[in-house]
């Protein structure tokens, strides 16, 4: 089964059982899955190895993600070969050349920055591989950039990262082979949607405080207003009678009376379920936290 080959922000392994429990349950009806923001893609691996659509699309607004996936799903044994070369030269844990290693790949990845969409084959999977390779290496497993779009993370203390196998890409690849992937915001998978369709979305979750915006993956910002535009097209997709859930953080964790999620979809199925918060700066503040799933499946 493919899994997810990144760690990302709000990765949603941890609550793939309490997702799919939610599924709709006509959910062999449907012919059309869309994500409007993939990221790792826990819920989209989990559910392709259920049900064969017969349409699948994901879309994310951020290109060094949509690349790994166009590169996993054309050339994950080139992906492999790359990345498992940069593996054998990663120096002994605590060393000076650990370092100078990782600060190294960084200080490549970030040149090429502002390339991506004009780089060539091999450039790209060379790409695809170094990002793989920081996301495994870097502090905190997290992918963060700064507003010029350059990967801005420290190295990480782990002893042994944990990379994907090449059975691990060679099994993405297959999961992949008939996913249509769009570098595009969620407005975009409009056109794709109907009655048949099964939409799952995870936006960039609304802080829970000021200081939670470190987790951001993209230059770009999912504000209020954002969330509140996403509200009124997920309105539209219960209006074309497509079924969806939507995960989003609980604003009542930190502000017992802050009922943002539960006025903007009033009308919905809205359950609160624990979670153990996997990106924190801190320690001390990674637990039990409550997260939204909001639908209109159950």
């Amino acid at each position: 089964m493919a899994k997810p080959f990144l760690k990302w922000a709000g990765g949603k392994r941890q609550l793939i059982e309490e997702i799919s429990s939610r599924f709709p349950s006509e959910l062999q009806n449907h012919s059309t899955y869309i994500e409007p923001f993939v990221g790792g893609g826990a819920v989209l691996f989990h559910l392709l190895e259920k049900k064969d659509f017969e349409h699948v699309h994901i879309f994310d607004i951020n290109p060094e993600l949509t690349l790994c996936y166009e590169m996993l799903k054309t050339s994950a044994l080139k992906v492999w070969s790359k990345l498992k070369s940069m593996i054998k030269k990663y120096p002994p844990h605590e060393s000076k050349e650990r370092s100078e290693y990782y600060y190294s790949i960084r200080t490549s990845w970030n040149k090429n920055v502002s390339k991506i969409h004009s780089m060539s084959e091999t450039k790209k999977i060379n790409r695809v591989a170094q990002t793989i390779f920081l996301n495994k290496t870097c502090f905190n497993g997290l992918f963060r950039v700064n507003s010029q779009g350059e990967f801005n993370v420290p190295i990480g203390s782990y002893k042994n990262p944990s990379f994907p196998s090449e059975q691990d890409l060679l099994e993405v690849q297959s999961a992949l082979a008939d996913v249509i992937i769009h570098l595009g915001s969620f407005e975009q998978c409009e056109e794709f949607i109907d009655q048949n369709t099964f939409l799952y979305f995870d936006p960039p979750y609304r802080p829970l405080s000021e200081t939670s915006h470190f987790v951001s993956y993209s230059k770009d910002q999912f504000d209020d207003e954002d969330q509140k535009k996403l509200a009124q097209f997920v309105l539209d997709v219960d209006e074309k009678g497509a079924k969806f859930i939507l995960s989003n953080s609980d604003p009542k964790n930190t502000i017992e009376d802050d009922n943002f999620f539960d006025d903007l979809y009033n009308g919905f199925s809205i359950d609160r379920v624990l979670c153990n918060r996997a990106i924190n700066s801190k320690a001390s503040k990674r637990g039990p936290v409550t997260e939204l799933l909001i639908g209109n499946c159950w």
